[in-house]
């Protein structure tokens, strides 16, 4: 087929995209301006064009678009013009996905790390969310297994699309509650419906609502307080590790610190242990190196470290920063520097009070402006609400080799070169703290 994908920049449509390539489909694609997943796309044979015009619709057979694409984008009505089958990207997914054997993780946070992981373990082709540093792509193609390992999206309800042999959740906490016009009772109906269409499910037991769940669904449920044991975080050849036991499996090591990183990878194990030896699940373990922008070391001196954190929901934030203490305390750095770049109005006033808690250890919390993504601006008293911490409110931060500059109304703040430095944030916080802004 031809395939036109409008939004290709975006982690999601273009993962998909590459897949579509490399299964040998013509692919193309837009979006409003070119990015590092441009770049890569074209570097792949794939032909996009920077900015949505008609022109781009030519003799495609599908017109495959993002949830953010208006019906107004000219290339969509020029499609239909065309009579070309438009598809949003959860209407898509049964086609593209609809004769893998797909393991499918879902969750309001760390389902691209249990993706990765899951890949590390597993052979077979993966669309995750993130890209993975074991092999520098967000998609990994492999012809010789219909095995798909899938990170799903409940953002748009997509999820329920992705044909899940195994549907493997790690948490169903609220999240994108716009999409389900703030209905709870429609976005746990949703996540059960999607564990239901599974045969095969592997599921956190110890989430609340998941929780609920036991007595109807039959799963292979994970108990983490009582199931995974003996955790402790060692450095191996310099990087961080988490060691930990689970059930009578015995012990194992995975990339990264943390218990949720011992969650993420228990329940990648469970699913892998249905058809793997268990042996050769902890020896591809150690595979798994991190995905990028998710303590993401970019930076290590002597005497500092930069880190690089995708997270933008408190839950997240507050799980990773247990790691940042403890991955400070193992380096020897007496202060932690935490650079947050709010995502969306909405989530940051949806979730003020649990933001508010989540960086309790910082010993300097510098804020940047909201990354809106598309959203009017609403007014947040950040001075205020964030008060009890040591608090910077700025414009934006640059780097230079592994030291960052604060800036505040085009004047140089604070220089960081000292301890650790953590950047969390969703928007372009992870140029900034990189140097490539």
């Amino acid at each position: 087929m031809k395939i036109h994908f409008i939004g290709i920049g975006g982690i999601g449509i273009s993962g998909l995209a590459q897949y579509m390539h490399y299964r040998g489909h013509e692919v193309s694609g837009s979006d409003i301006s070119d990015t590092i997943i441009t770049k890569k796309l074209r570097d792949l044979g794939i032909a996009v064009t920077a900015g949505h015009a008609k022109s781009a619709i030519k003799d495609q057979d599908l017109v495959v678009h993002s949830a953010i694409i208006r019906p107004d984008n000219p290339e969509i009505v020029e499609a239909k013009a065309k009579g070309i089958e438009v598809l949003a990207r959860r209407e898509a997914l049964p086609l593209i996905l609809g004769d893998r054997k797909v393991y499918s993780v879902a969750g309001a946070h760390g389902k691209s790390t249990t993706t990765a992981i899951l890949t590390a373990i597993m052979n077979g082709s993966a669309i995750i969310g993130a890209e993975s540093k074991s092999f520098g792509s967000n998609v990994r193609y492999d012809s010789k297994t219909d095995t798909m390992l899938f990170e799903a999206d409940e953002s748009d309800g997509s999820f329920l699309n992705s044909n899940p042999h195994c549907a493997i959740v790690i948490n169903a906490e609220p999240e994108h509650m716009e999409y389900y016009d703030y209905n709870y009772d429609l976005f746990y109906d949703t996540y059960k419906s999607f564990i239901n269409s599974a045969p095969c499910r592997v599921l956190n037991a110890e989430d609340q609502f998941l929780s609920t769940l036991k007595d109807d669904i039959e799963a292979n449920w994970l108990y983490p307080s009582t199931e995974i044991s003996d955790i402790e975080y060692v450095l191996i050849n310099n990087e961080p590790h988490t060691r930990f036991k689970l059930r009578n499996l015995g012990s194992f090591d995975v990339w990264g610190f943390g218990k949720h990183i011992a969650l993420d990878a228990s329940l990648a194990i469970l699913a892998a242990n249905e058809s793997m030896d268990i042996e050769e699940i902890r020896e591809n373990l150690l595979t798994f190196k991190g995905i990028k922008k998710r303590f993401d070391i970019v930076g290590v001196e002597e005497n500092s470290v930069i880190i690089d954190d995708y997270g933008h929901h408190p839950t997240e934030i507050k799980a990773t920063f247990e790691s940042v203490k403890e991955y400070a305390t193992l380096k020897g750095f007496d202060k932690i520097t935490a650079i947050w770049q709010p995502h969306k109005y909405s989530r940051t006033i949806d979730n003020l009070e649990e933001f508010i808690k989540c960086f309790d250890g910082a010993q300097e919390l510098i804020i940047l402006p909201v990354w809106a993504a598309g959203e009017a601006p609403r007014d947040i008293d950040f001075k205020d609400k964030f008060k009890q911490y040591n608090l910077t409110m700025a414009d934006k931060i640059t780097r230079a080799n592994n030291t960052i500059t604060v800036i505040k109304d085009e004047k140089d703040l604070e220089i960081l070169d000292k301890g650790l430095i953590i950047g969390f944030g969703a928007g372009d916080i992870t140029y900034q703290i990189r140097g490539t802004a």
